[in-house]
């Protein structure tokens, strides 16, 4: 497998880990930078989607509403 290429600018910052869980790391070859990196993805992903859904809510709940009411759109034209 070749290297990761990434477009973003990287920019070093400090951060304090448990110091086990570091040891540990470093043992079995994991790259910190790039594990701490794909967590905070994960956490920022996360949360952005919850954010969507909480300020999206009303649309959503419109739309199971309609739904309920008159059944899936252009179901009449479903071949499944």
């Amino acid at each position: 497998m070749g290297a990761v290429t990434n477009k973003h600018t990287r920019k070093a910052t400090n951060v304090s880990l448990d110091s086990e869980l570091l040891e540990t790391a470093k043992q079995l070859g994991i790259n910190i930078s790039r594990s701490a990196e794909a967590g905070l993805r994960d956490a920022v992903t996360k949360r952005q989607a919850e954010i969507w859904k909480k300020e999206n809510s009303a649309a959503i709940q419109a739309s199971n509403d309609y739904v309920e009411t008159h059944g899936i759109p252009m179901a009449s034209h479903r071949k499944f």
